[in-house]
């Protein structure tokens, strides 16, 4: 099965890097066996295997003779002959029939499956990173799986620390995926700590206790994307519970990532883009991960913020909210005060998603390699001063009626009634001739695009005339 092939490349790597000749076997019982087993708190829950076999809430947990005894148990069936579930990870269940909800990552060729391949099974099955949306990557990459790896020793570290005695156990694969996205983070500090995991967002504290944040695939994406020389990778994505789905082998395109990045810092510069990379900039990114896989490959569009679809297809805006110091009329000091933290926080909301949105969409546009970021701002600044000329709402309701449509016909309707209009100041109607020749080579999608970026910028060049 799958995770066997990622579980020699990574032993590969392993023994490359390290100098060593392990077996698979080997490996299990020096690393696998003795990082994540061989204490009270397992880093994983192996699902009926003999390390869990006997468990409860009377017996939470096997002394040291009990845990040697459940490897040996381990080794004896594996030694037998033995491949279901439980003795190998990602195989099927021992009743395919009966069970079949329960078998993920199955296939009907019939693969060699020898010791080493069930060892291997484990070393590729631990390795596996989980995301927001109950899904599971595995990458079939030396150096993925090796950072991954490097993680376990920090988990167990936390696990077995007294003073985070309500650290989560059995969180393996959530820890992995935090971890790898913190790992290849362009800010990743070698000597972290608690406290700095938890401002990044892998930990959530509270009385209650400890709890492992599941990372969003586009977080850890974006992580990927900056570490990453290479210019993509295959990732077999897959979802482990009471009932298993398997996605199947997904191309994930990091060259996407860093245009995104780049387009970001180029659009609002680096400084803003370290502030707000990983509770703003990437959090918006990405449609459900299940979603994103639909599209095919894991590149712009699957990035595409999910909360922009609203905005194609009619003139709705983003709602631009300014922030009143005046205070009002009877108002005291403590309601002075809220309401000038809450129009704050919903104008930097929604200063976010334009950010969020523009990037997403001069980079769709920029496929050709041309800059339309300026462009854009360029014309809706006309635009803007075209409605401060006009009298009452007669080019308020023909920008919003006409001009800001999805309809390319519409829209070029709009601009002729624009640049045919005497009242109408000849700059303005030297930028929406240049915009009428810009639009007629646009295809269909990136008119879509197009014009709601420009609908964008508009509503922000007006909030800014304010």
């Amino acid at each position: 099965m799958y995770t066997a092939v990622v579980g020699k490349t990574f032993l590969k790597e392993y023994n490359r890097r390290n100098g060593t000749g392990y077996s698979a076997k080997e490996f299990f019982d020096r690393e696998i066996f003795e990082q994540i087993f061989n204490h009270e708190k397992y880093l994983l829950w192996a699902g009926n295997s003999p390390f869990v076999q006997g468990l409860s809430k009377k017996k939470p947990f096997f002394n040291s003779a009990e845990r040697l005894e459940n490897l040996g148990k381990l080794h004896k069936k594996i030694s037998a002959g033995d491949r279901d579930a439980s003795i190998a990870l990602g195989f099927p269940a021992s009743e395919n029939k009966e069970y079949a909800t329960t078998s993920g990552l199955v296939t009907d060729l019939e693969v060699p499956s020898d010791e080493e391949a069930v060892y291997l099974s484990w070393i590729g099955g631990t390795l596996s990173l989980g995301v927001s949306g109950g899904y599971t990557i595995l990458f079939d990459d030396p150096e993925i799986t090796y950072a991954t790896f490097e993680g376990w020793e920090h988990y167990r570290r936390f696990l077995n620390d007294p003073l985070f005695d309500k650290f989560p156990p059995y969180k393996l694969t959530t820890w992995n995926g935090q971890w790898l996205a913190y790992r290849f983070d362009e800010w990743y500090e070698k000597d972290f700590n608690f406290g700095t995991l938890e401002r990044e967002s892998l930990f959530s504290s509270s009385e209650k206790g400890i709890e492992i944040n599941t990372v969003s695939w586009s977080r850890l994406f974006f992580s990927l994307s900056t570490y990453l020389e290479i210019e993509s990778a295959t990732a077999y994505i897959f979802s482990l519970g009471s009932t298993n789905k398997t996605v199947g082998f997904i191309p994930f395109q990091f060259q996407s990532g860093r245009s995104l990045i780049a387009v970001y810092q180029k659009l609002f510069g680096n400084e803003e883009y370290r502030i707000k990379r990983t509770s703003e900039f990437e959090a918006f990114f990405g449609r459900h991960i299940k979603r994103a896989c639909e599209m095919g490959s894991i590149g712009l569009h699957a990035l595409r913020p999910e909360s922009l679809e609203k905005y194609f297809g009619d003139s709705t805006n983003l709602k631009f909210v300014s922030v009143k110091a005046d205070r009002k009329k009877g108002e005291s000091d403590e309601a002075f005060r809220e309401r000038i933290e809450k129009e704050a926080s919903k104008s930097r909301s929604t200063i976010i998603s334009y950010q969020t949105y523009k990037t997403w969409l001069v980079a769709m546009l920029s496929k050709n390699k041309t800059d339309i970021s300026e462009y854009s701002r360029e014309i809706a600044q006309a635009l803007v001063r075209y409605r401060a000329g006009g009298r009452k709402l007669d080019r308020k309701n023909l920008l919003e009626k006409e001009f800001f449509q999805t309809n390319k016909i519409k829209m070029l309707e709009a601009l002729h009634k624009i640049i045919t209009n005497d009242e109408v100041e000849q700059d303005i109607k030297d930028k929406m001739n240049s915009l009428r020749d810009q639009v007629h080579f646009l295809s269909k999608e990136d008119f879509a695009y197009f014009i709601t970026l420009l609908k964008f910028d508009y509503g922000y060049a007006e909030f800014k005339n304010q």
